[in-house]
C-alpha cells in the first residue's frame, strides 16, 4: 500500500509539473502526507487532476504569475470535486473511514448560481461541440440548443410549480443526451471507461453490497462518459 501511495503521489507531483510548463517542485515532507491522505481516502488521480486544474484556472485568470502552483493550494478544489463525485456515484458513506467527518461537514456550501446563467452556459458549451471534429451527435445538439435557448430566455421568472417543470425537462434532457453519447461510444472505449470506473471505486467496493456497487458503477461510467465526450451537465438540481 505505501508502493501505491508514493506512486499516486509521483502522478500527482508530474501532472502538477506539466501544468506548471514543467516546473518541478517536489511533493515532500506536509505536501506529501497531504497528498498521500488523499489515497488513503480513495480520491480518484482523475479527480485530483480536475482539482488541479480548477485551481490553476483561477490562478492564471489573476494575471501574470510570480511563482510556480503548489499543490497544497490546490486541496480545497480537490476536496469539493472529490464530494460532488462521491454524491454522483452515491458512495457519500462508504467514501468516509470510520471515525472522519464528511467532506464539507459545517463549512460553507457551493453556490450554484442561478437556472438562466446555467442554461447559458450549457448552451455556450453545446454550441461549442457542434463546432467541433467530432459531428456524430451533431443532431441531438440541434435539438438541444434550440430548446434550451427558449427555456433560457424564459428562466428568470420563473417560480413554483413551472420552474419544478423546467426542471425535470433538463433532468429528461440530460439522460437522453448521455445515452446518445453511450450509442455513439465505440465497444473498446466502454471498456476502458468501465475498468477506469472500477479503478475508480476500488477503495470503497469492500464496504459496499453488490446492488449498491453496481449501481455506483453505472453511475461511474456514465460520468466517464460525459467526460470523454466533454458533455455539459443540462440537469441543475
Amino acid at each position: 500500500m505505501s508502493d501505491d501511495r508514493e506512486s499516486y503521489c509521483r502522478e500527482v507531483e508530474a501532472y502538477l509539473c506539466r501544468k506548471n510548463d514543467g516546473h518541478l517542485i517536489r511533493i515532500v515532507g506536509p505536501a506529501f502526507e497531504q497528498v498521500t491522505s488523499w489515497s488513503r481516502r480513495g480520491i480518484p488521480i482523475r479527480i485530483v487532476f480536475r482539482g488541479i486544474d480548477r485551481y490553476v484556472e483561477r490562478y492564471h485568470a489573476k494575471g501574470p504569475r510570480r511563482r510556480p502552483a503548489r499543490v497544497e493550494f490546490c486541496e480545497a478544489d480537490v476536496l469539493d470535486l472529490f464530494d460532488e463525485w462521491k454524491r454522483a456515484v452515491g458512495v457519500a458513506s462508504a467514501a468516509t473511514p470510520e471515525g472522519e467527518a464528511q467532506d464539507g461537514e459545517g463549512g460553507a456550501t457551493r453556490k450554484r448560481g442561478t437556472l438562466a446563467a446555467h442554461l447559458e452556459r450549457v448552451v455556450a458549451r453545446l454550441t461549442t461541440l457542434r463546432g467541433g471534429e467530432d459531428r456524430s451527435l451533431d443532431a441531438a445538439f440541434e435539438g438541444l440548443v434550440r430548446e434550451l435557448d427558449a427555456a433560457r430566455a424564459g428562466a428568470k421568472g420563473l417560480r413554483g410549480e413551472a420552474r419544478d417543470r423546467v426542471l425535470a425537462r433538463l433532468r429528461v434532457l440530460d439522460l437522453a443526451l448521455l445515452h446518445a453519447a453511450r450509442a455513439g461510444c465505440d465497444v473498446t472505449v466502454l471498456q476502458r471507461l468501465e475498468a477506469e470506473a472500477d479503478r475508480q471505486l476500488a477503495p470503497f467496493r469492500a464496504r459496499m453490497a453488490a446492488a449498491v456497487y453496481a449501481q455506483s458503477k453505472a453511475s461511474c461510467v456514465d460520468r466517464l462518459i460525459r467526460e470523454h465526450c466533454r458533455l455539459p451537465t443540462i440537469a441543475f438540481e
